[in-house]
């Protein structure tokens, strides 16, 4: 199976309540990897406008598809969430498996995975449990104040035609107003939920987009969409670009010559039929102009994955995409050669190869947001952000700021350059504005050239103070000592220009840094071939159904969350089978010993899991857990559809539950009640009552007789065998994954409610729109 089964919000929020109650985590996050804050030191950002706790978060990919990722993506630090890409064609047949990060980073994965009404119920259902998390009171009251400022940000690609289609308008309309979602989710919020169902949740849920314009998108097509949902769909728009824009030649020199990955090939056709840079120096400019004319923002995000040809077995397809290590020392390139020609006029965004040792030196370029995809496949998952922050806050401490903006300005030792070029461009405004009176202008001059250049330099030599108050008390100085001897006109424009003057250094400054942090990357050993030719290794064993060496890396490699821990007592039962015949005896027959040697095992929820591969690229033992480990559906309907030779199935009701399983093709089920101590065994071709606790048997129906049929179960014309290894099998699996001690898809639904939560407080105030 390779199709996903989104998972309902009321099931999503038990199993989170559940298991954070239980075992102190969420989705199988632990709570110490959860990010609260940093105490004293402000993260935020402001992206398109809006303010968000963090400048880090998931690339449009794997870790934003469902709403457990995009809820693992926030617990772990993201605040500003780039949603997996949609587009009109939402039925695509990708190829599995589809990711390989064993050192590089490839993917044949470029698109979503659900159909458009999916996705939107996906993104939607996650900004409505984000909301949830924070009002019950769930992670305690020790986040910092203002560490939850959540930024949803849409990626959609690939034409203008699909874009313009009346679907995705739709798409588009409804996340920038999802009430209708919002109601038909509010109703689902029974039971134990109700006390939520009247929270303020927001029903503007993205109002920025990022565009995808993949591989091969022409220049006339990418100013047509961005006019499109600058003007049509009234949207922030930021241009995903490629990484073709810095040329065949430089990618080739880079890749080969600087880094050494020789073996990796470059399609040279994507460099012809990709945007050429020439062009993109025209369209991005008038592109920004159109933005601010309809009072929008745009930006450009560096960059998409590379385009290399497939030399390998992992992947069926010709091409694949190169992410990761290499792409970083790419992008980073791409982004000087911007900046070079741009200036600091277009924000930039940016994702290639980030990781927790890179992520400082990416913010202090002023990049916003920086977006990681390849790092969190990688083991660990989701808490490998953890260790963003912390490094981030680590160099922030060093520099002695605790804002973003100043950390910013005094890295890298520009910042007495980005205010002398900041002060010139005021002055050069000042002398525009007041040109015409000279007592006046030299009034303005003095002003600027010596109280604003003092105070923003004494700034520089005093680390405790912050530039945004320095500033702010900069405003009140020119209201009192200048502003009302100023013509009008004047005045207002000197003081827009006095009011984003911190913002203006933060630009200046990001951009004065970004050479030498570029230069720095090309020239690190780490982002090279000899440091990233290893794989992970692998022992030489093969996974089976039970016992493995338990190193539990699949648990955290999956982006969806689909592979869990469940515990059993370790069995060795020899068992007899049964021949059963017409005349209602029951003679056992030889059988054998059903043997699991280790308590700890592991399973896959078959509806969460898109057969990416992951998990088996770092799994110790071959053959892959989602392809090996016994695989759960959500229910009979996907259990019947997609099982194939292998799945399960279990029901409850109240005490009794009932496991459906296919093994090796064929199916059984088995039906507990411990209650009467009874279990009753149907392997299709007969049923069986036993003794639950002994296993002894009780009483049985034959089905059917037939030679076709009993030739396959060993039996004859007179009696079929009934083969008892997949009642143990069943019996094993229905006890050991029910087990409250671990909660997961596969039981969440037959455990006890989650203890209501006193300490929540959750009031019902009027319903937000934005």
């Amino acid at each position: 199976m390779a199709e996903l089964v989104p998972v309902p919000l009321p099931l999503l929020l038990r199993r989170a309540f559940l298991e954070y109650q239980r075992e102190g985590k969420i989705f199988d996050l632990p709570k110490s990897q959860f990010f609260r804050g940093l105490r004293g030191i402000d993260t935020s950002v402001h992206f398109h406008g809006e303010r968000a706790s963090t400048p880090v978060g998931p690339a449009a990919g794997p870790h934003d598809q469902l709403a457990q990722n995009i809820v693992l993506s926030w617990l772990a630090s993201s605040r500003i969430i780039e949603l997996k890409t949609v587009q009109i064609l939402d039925e695509l047949k990708i190829p599995r498996p589809c990711i390989d990060v064993a050192n590089v980073g490839y993917n044949v994965e470029w698109s979503q995975e659900l159909k458009l009404e999916q996705s939107l119920r996906e993104y939607v259902g996650a900004a409505m449990f984000i909301e949830i998390l924070k009002a019950s009171k769930l992670l305690g009251e020790d986040f910092c104040p203002g560490s939850t400022d959540t930024i949803f940000d849409m990626s959609v690609g690939y034409s203008l035609e699909g874009i313009r289609s009346a679907r995705v308008r739709a798409w588009i309309a409804a996340m920038k107003d999802a009430s209708a979602i919002v109601d038909e989710l509010r109703g689902g919020l029974t039971g134990e939920w109700a006390r939520y169902r009247e929270l303020p949740f927001p029903t503007r849920i993205s109002d920025t987009i990022t565009l995808s314009t993949f591989h091969g998108c022409p220049a006339e097509e990418i100013e047509g969409i961005v006019n499109f949902l600058l003007t049509e769909m009234d949207v922030h728009v930021c241009i995903k670009l490629n990484p073709t824009l810095l040329g065949h030649e430089m990618v080739a020199h880079l890749l080969h010559d600087v880094m050494g990955y020789h073996e990796i090939e470059v399609a040279a056709e994507a460099f012809a039929k990709d945007l050429q840079f020439s062009q993109a120096m025209e369209i991005i400019p008038r592109l920004d102009r159109l933005a601010r004319a309809r009072g929008k923002r745009m930006a450009v995000k560096c960059s998409n994955t590379l385009v290399v040809k497939n030399r390998g077995v992992f992947f069926s397809d010709d091409d694949m995409y190169m992410s990761g290590p290499p792409l970083h020392v790419i992008t980073m390139n791409l982004v000087k050669k911007l900046r070079e020609h741009l200036g600091a006029q277009i924000p930039i965004s940016f994702s290639a190869g980030v990781d927790a040792h890179n992520f400082g030196n990416l913010v202090a370029m002023n990049l916003v947001p920086v977006t990681t995809c390849t790092d969190l496949l990688r083991p660990g998952g989701y808490g490998r952000l953890s260790r963003y922050l912390d490094n981030l806050g680590a160099k922030m401490h060093e520099l002695g700021v605790t804002r973003i903006p100043d950390f910013v300005v005094r890295y890298g030792g520009n910042a007495e350059v980005a205010i002398e070029q900041v002060i010139r461009g005021v002055l050069e405004e000042a002398d525009r504005v007041t040109s015409g009176a000279t007592a006046i202008s030299t009034r303005a001059e003095e002003f600027f050239a010596d109280t604003v250049r003092g105070k923003l330099t004494q700034c520089l030599a005093a680390p405790g103070i912050s530039l945004g108050s320095v500033c702010a008390a900069l405003a009140q100085d020119f209201e009192r000592t200048l502003a009302a001897d100023l013509p009008a006109a004047a005045a207002d424009a000197l003081r827009s220009r006095l009011a984003g003057i911190e913002q203006e250094l933060v630009e200046t400054a990001g951009l004065l840094n970004t050479p030498g942090l570029v230069d720095q990357a090309t020239g690190d050993p780490r982002y090279r071939w000899e440091r990233n030719k290893g794989v992970p290794r692998k022992i030489g064993s093969h996974l089976w159904f039970y016992d493995c060496i338990n190193c539990d890396k699949c648990v955290p490699d999956c982006p969806n969350d689909a592979n869990f821990v469940y515990e059993t007592e370790p069995a060795e039962i020899a068992y007899s089978n049964y021949l059963l015949t017409r005349d209602s005896r029951a003679t056992p027959t030889p059988g054998g010993v059903f043997k699991v040697g280790k308590a700890h095992q592991l399973g896959n929820y078959a509806d969460a899991c898109n057969e990416c591969g992951n998990c088996d690229v770092f799994c110790p033992e071959d053959g892959g857990p989602y392809l090996e480990k016994p695989r759960f559906f959500s229910s009979l309907e996907t259990y019947r559809r997609y099982a194939g030779s292998s799945g399960f199935y279990i029901s409850y009701v109240g005490p009794r539950s009932a496991i459906y399983g296919t093994i090796q093709g064929r199916s059984y089920t088995l039906r507990l009640d411990p209650a009467t101590d009874r279990a009753w065994f149907d392997d299709g071709g007969a049923e069986a009552e036993f003794v639950l606790s002994t296993d002894k048997l009780l009483s049985w129906k034959l089905n059917f007789i037939s030679d076709a049929a009993d030739g396959a179960a060993g039996g004859d014309a007179s009696g079929r065998t009934l083969e008892m290894l997949p009642y143990h099998q069943l019996k094993l699996l229905a006890r050991a994954v029910s087990d409250p001690r671990h909660v997961h898809y596969a039981n969440v639904a037959g455990l006890a409610d989650p203890e209501p939560d006193v300490s929540a407080s959750v009031r019902s105030p009027a319903k937000r729109t934005d």
